[in-house]
């Protein structure tokens, strides 16, 4: 495979990290310092405190998926180390399904507060979204073993 057939999505990969990262460092850092009604800390940081924490699963994902893409332009697609990686994005977004699991009853208490049912959907999207890329990767990695285990039976077969 070129070189260059996955630019594309390595591209899509850091831009995808880039708002995250701005803000983590920007929006996250700033709404604790100036929060809407000081009434609402209690509910507040416990959701920041989620927020944060699913950043780092989430940037160990991407890690891993751009060097899945850097093992397919290297013609390693169908090996153990692309299974490897696989098997990390599928048990980050389980951590970050189940960081979302956490806080929302934390979201439902400042949706229910602040009469907002929207809020709710906020902390909903992330839970389904990580929920359906620890399948995908699931699928994928058992797709990809099983490849690797053909792939090794035929080269017995000589």
């Amino acid at each position: 495979m070129k070189r260059g057939s996955t630019l594309f999505l390595k591209i899509a990969v850091m831009l995808m990290g880039s708002p995250v990262l701005a803000l983590c460092i920007f929006g996250l850092v700033w709404l604790p310092s100036h929060p809407v009604d000081p009434h609402y800390d209690h509910i507040l940081y416990p959701i920041l405190i989620g927020v944060f924490l699913t950043v780092i699963p989430f940037f160990v994902a991407l890690s891993q998926a751009f060097k899945l893409l850097s093992y397919i332009d290297k013609n390693q697609s169908f090996s153990e180390l692309s299974t490897r990686a696989l098997k990390k994005i599928k048990y980050c977004a389980i951590i970050i399904s189940g960081l979302y699991v956490a806080i929302m009853p934390f979201f439902y208490l400042l949706a229910d507060r602040d009469d907002a049912p929207g809020l709710l959907f906020m902390g909903v999207v992330p839970l389904f979204a990580s929920t359906v890329i620890a399948v995908f990767a699931a699928v994928l990695q058992r797709l990809f073993q099983e490849a690797i285990d053909i792939k090794s039976e035929n080269d017995l077969t000589v």
